[in-house]
């Protein structure tokens, strides 16, 4: 079952996924198995998620926060402090292709349901996706992390931001979202090696490693050059002219990646003596001379309309995008004509970007409230009505949250 009638198209129809992640990273993963099919059983603490309590906005007391990461999937509570909600679990994994869950390094080992101690004789076939901020080993092994904190242990707030403001958080918690679509990418990996071989094995995902590996270009600059990367605000420390530039109504954004669209660039602009100086004539010579080249910019786009600019540019062949703000985007039509916005009753959601001609994925079910499909699970798992409103009554399967704390 999949807790919906409406027809699932996706390529992981047939996978089931127990997901006891929280907050966003794992959330996010399992969003992206359930767009495309998977069966997700998201079992929540009995405090539940935090990230429900992570707004304003709110509608019906659940945050804007959880609602972007958690549709299509049902969702179940247990108690896992509590060694019978442990063997509950246990009965979900007779069925289950994957697990995947985000709590502290040895977490699951002290409760006695460890991947290798236990998990990996029992289920064969499973496949474990252990998401953390550091791994167990090494001099960060076993700290807590989180996204802001590590895109600045891991030099990407160094490169993010100019020398007025100083390093600068990305303002979209890229490093967990990456790390959520390295658990996407892991688990399709396993899952077809077990394809191949009958059999599952243990992933593990960190939001360092997701961090140090986005640190492109500028970390194989480093590792060529022995020169660290310093702020250079919107620009490309390889690519000139790839920057923001002040029109007359907002910015526009340069991507001009190489000659012959700088020179096309310039000759739309009315002004090709600028393709032709000695200072710009290619990429290396634009990078040396970014400066002098960014006045000449900044005289020919004051007092031009930055959208039409940029549509004139990019059917000309040359990359340009006005800077537009969320609220514009979602309004715009090429974000419909993506189906980049889902709607269904109140709920509003980012689309699905992974678009499949025969296996389309879907919106089947909106987030769901705590614990709401908890009892169809559990009778799924083979409890009896009698065992599963013990469960909820004794709070291993608390029909309403605890309020306060984490894990």
């Amino acid at each position: 079952m999949d807790g919906t009638s409406k027809p699932n198209t996706g390529a992981l129809a047939g996978i089931r996924v127990i997901d006891l992640t929280r907050v966003l990273g794992g959330p996010y993963a399992t969003q992206i198995l359930g767009d495309h099919g998977a069966d997700v059983v998201k079992v929540e603490p009995p405090q539940g998620d935090e990230v429900r309590d992570w707004g304003p906005p709110f509608r019906d007391g659940t945050a804007s926060y959880f609602v972007g990461v958690n549709r299509n999937k049902r969702l179940a509570a247990l108690d896992l402090a509590k060694p019978e909600a442990r063997e509950a679990l246990m009965r979900l994994l007779e069925t289950a292709d994957v697990l995947i869950h985000n709590f502290k390094s040895g977490t699951l080992e002290k409760w006695g349901i460890g991947y290798e101690e236990v998990l990996k004789a029992r289920f064969p076939k499973l496949i474990y996706c252990h998401i953390t901020g550091f791994g167990a080993s090494g001099p960060y092994g076993g700290l807590p992390g989180y996204d802001a904190a590590v895109q600045a242990m891991a030099g990407l707030m160094s490169i993010n931001g100019s020398r007025q403001s100083g390093p600068m958080r990305m303002g979209t918690p890229l490093v967990d979202l990456g790390m959520g679509m390295n658990a996407v990418i892991g688990i399709l990996l396993a899952l077809h090696d077990r394809h191949r071989t009958g059999l599952g094995q243990a992933i593990d995902i960190t939001l360092y490693d997701s961090a140090v590996a986005l640190l492109h270009p500028q970390g194989a600059n480093y590792l060529m050059s022995g020169k660290v990367p310093q702020l250079i605000g919107n620009a490309h420390p390889n690519i000139s002219p790839y920057d923001s530039f002040r029109c007359g109504d907002r910015h526009i954004f340069l991507a001009v990646g190489n000659d012959r669209q700088f020179r096309k660039m310039c000759e739309m602009m009315g002004a090709p003596q600028i393709a032709d100086d000695p200072r710009f004539t290619d990429n290396a010579k634009r990078v040396a001379n970014r400066d002098a080249l960014r006045a000449e910019l900044e005289t020919l786009f004051a007092g031009r309309d930055a959208a039409r600019l940029a549509d004139e540019l990019a059917r000309n062949g040359v990359p340009a995008g006005a800077v537009m703000d969320i609220g514009e985007v979602m309004a715009h039509p090429h974000t419909r004509e993506r189906e980049m916005l889902l709607e269904e009753g109140e709920y509003r959601g980012t689309g699905i970007p992974v678009k499949m001609s025969r296996s389309k994925p879907s919106l089947r079910m909106v987030p769901r409230p705590f614990n709401a499909d908890g009892a169809e699970v559990l009778r799924e798992a083979g409890y009896s009505e009698e065992e599963v409103a013990r469960l909820q009554e004794t709070g291993i399967s608390p029909r309403q949250r605890r309020k306060g704390g984490g894990e």
